[in-house]
This record gives C-alpha cells, structure tokens and sequence, in this order.
C-alpha cells in the first residue's frame, strides 16, 4: 500500500532531481531537494486537515485531488501565483511579469517580497478561522480539554469565531501592519481588505462545501429510512448532490493549500529566486503531501489515533498568528515548520497514550471515529 499510495511521489522525486542536475547542476539539485524539504515540514498539518475533508469523498474524488490537483498545487501555487502577484502589485501585464521572472530575477523577487503583507493577511485570516471553527465546536474527543471544554461551550455563539476573526484583523492592520517588514512601510488599508478578502473566501467556500454536504448527509439518512420499505427507481439526485458536494469540498481543499503555500513559497525566496527552481522543488514536496494525505485516509489514521486533527488544527492556529506576525517581524521558516511538526507529534503520542490505557492498539475498528469537522 505504500508503494501504491507514494509510487508517484517516489517517481516525480527522481524525475524532478535527475532534470534538476541536468538544467543546473549539482546547485540546482541541492536547491530543489532544500526546497522539497522545506514544503514537507511546512504542510504535514496540512496533510493531516486535507485527510478529515478527503475521507468524505469517494475514491474517484480522491484521484482528482492527487491528478488536477497537484496540477493546481504546483503550477497554479507555486509558479504562476507568484508571477500574478508581481502582475497585480505592479501593474504589469502578464506577459511583462513572465518576462520579469525569468530575465530580472532580483527585481522580481523584491516585487514578491513587497506583496508579503497582502499575501499573509489573506492566508493568516483564512486559517485563523479554520482553527476558531474548530476549537469553538463541540466534540467527542478532547485533547487539551482545559482549552477545549470552555471554548465548546462558548461555541454556541454562532458568529462568535467570525467576531474574533474581524478583532484580530482590525488589531492586526492597525499595529503589525504600520510598521510592516520587509520595507514595505504601512499597509494598513493593504492588510485590512486582503484580511476580509480571506475571511470572505473562508465563509463563500466553507458554507457552500457545508451545504451540500448536509443535504447530502440528508439525503443518506432518508435513504436509510426508506431502506426497509419497497424499492423504488430513483432519478439520480443523490448522485448528483454527492458530485456537487464533493466538487466544493475539493474546492476547499485547494483554498487550504493555497493558504499553507503561502509561506512556503515567500520563505523560498530565501533559498532561491528562480521561479523554475522554486516551483520543481516545492511541487516535489507538495506532491509527497497530497500522497500522505490519501495514505492518512486509506489508513484510517485519524480514526485510530483521534487526537492527531486536534494537533493539525493547533498547528494551524499557531500558523495564522505566524503568517499575520510576519507582516512586521520576519520570522524564519525552520520556527514555522518545528512549531507544526512539534504540536502533530505531541498530539499523535497523546492519541498512542490514550489507545494503550484503553487497550486499544489503534485499530480502526476498535475505535469509534470522531465526527468529523464541518466548515
């Protein structure tokens, strides 16, 4: 199974190395192996949010998500996103901005840089609100329950995590943003309307995705009502609103990636200003965590071990106070990444912990599944 679910990750890796070597030699393989590193430590807790999604969908969805949409991942993410910054800050036509790219690498990088505040006020504000709704849910399995317990209850506010979105946006635009890194000067208004525009994203995506999934768990249950009762012809609806269902939580899971690329793809800049560099060496690493994230499902990992979402979602609390924290200070990627891989691993051995005192050795069938989170 390990072979069937990495094989072509495993494959992409010696392609993209081996081309790597031959158009740059032994720097340029040096730099795409650093930057495929780079972008496993920096979305593992993505891989383990995209898992709670993709178990929802059915295998052919699954097989989108590892085709289109590595194929958005990497060429939509991590090389043309960066040359539309460049066109939109700068006023450049498409063309102009490819051309910028490939031709000035150091004015292109200096472009990308100055769009940092826009690009983590967006990415900073869409996470921050994964982790709120999350955290202000009511769930079967707590992990940090002196955290958990309190915020559940507070969670019956519905607009609750919505408020404190637009509060730390607000605090956000008028302290961090003021004095913004990277010798960007105030970006206040800059940071305020692409922290809405991240918050609106959320909230269309999210509620879409989440609409069709409750009629469709509707539909599931109807179904099982009826279940008893003689069979009738039905007209396909149900499978219809499963493909729309599914189609919007894909859509979803590429906003999420979006958003943890971000940083991948600003922090890339420091290792290289290459944009053929940077895109073959962070799509090797986000091909290896698209594959994890269907090995996670396949496994059923996050019903075996329930405290691991709990982790991925502090993980990725602590990543939007990072993102918007980066507006003003810089913050070096190797933090970034340790703070991630550090909280999952905390929360994994919580969960080994909690099967060994209840003599269950992470069976999936000895486990009952947490529900799972619905944005």
């Amino acid at each position: 199974m390990l072979l069937k679910t990495f094989g072509w990750s495993f494959a992409i890796t010696v392609v993209g190395l081996a081309l790597a070597g031959v158009l740059w030699g032994w720097q340029g393989l040096a730099i795409v192996g650093i930057l495929s590193v780079l972008e496993i430590s920096l979305s593992f807790d993505n891989a383990v949010i995209n898992a709670g999604i993709l178990r929802k969908m059915n295998a052919f969805w699954q097989k989108i998500f590892l085709t289109v949409g590595i194929l958005i991942a990497v060429f939509g993410m991590r090389l043309v996103f960066p040359v539309v910054i460049v066109a939109i800050t700068a006023k450049l036509g498409p063309i102009e901005a490819v051309n910028l790219a490939i031709n000035d690498k150091a004015h292109y990088q200096e472009l990308v840089t100055s769009a940092h505040p826009a690009i983590a006020a967006f990415g900073g504000i869409f996470l921050l609100m994964i982790f709120l709704d999350f955290i202000f849910e009511e769930r079967d399995y707590k992990w940090l329950a002196w955290i958990e317990k309190p915020m559940g209850k507070m969670g019956k506010l519905d607009t609750l995590s919505i408020i404190i979105g637009l509060v730390v946006l607000l605090v956000s635009s008028m302290t961090v943003a003021t004095a913004a890194a990277h010798g960007a000067g105030d970006k206040s208004a800059t940071v305020l309307l692409s922290g809405v525009a991240g918050l609106i994203t959320y909230l269309v995506v999210g509620g879409v995705s989440g609409y069709f999934e409750d009629k469709l768990e509707d539909e599931d249950e109807e179904g099982e009502e009826a279940a008893a009762a003689p069979a009738k012809k039905g007209t396909g609806a149900v499978v219809g609103l499963a493909g729309k269902a599914a189609f919007f939580m894909f859509l979803y899971l590429e906003v999420i990636d979006a958003s943890f690329s971000f940083d991948g793809v600003i922090g890339a800049f420091a290792i290289t200003n290459d944009i053929f560099e940077m895109a073959l060496g962070l799509g090797i690493g986000a091909m290896y965590i698209r594959s994890l994230t269907v090995f996670l499902v396949r496994k059923g990992t996050l019903d075996d071990y329930v405290y691991l979402e709990h982790g991925a979602h502090y993980a990725i609390g602590a990543l939007a106070v990072i993102l918007l924290a980066t507006i003003k200070y810089e913050i070096n990627e190797v933090f970034t990444g340790l703070v991630g891989i550090v909280l999952i691993g905390l929360s994994f051995a919580s969960s080994v912990i909690r099967n060994r005192r209840e003599g269950k050795p992470g069976d999936s069938a000895d486990t009952q599944p947490e529900v799972a989170h619905r944005v």
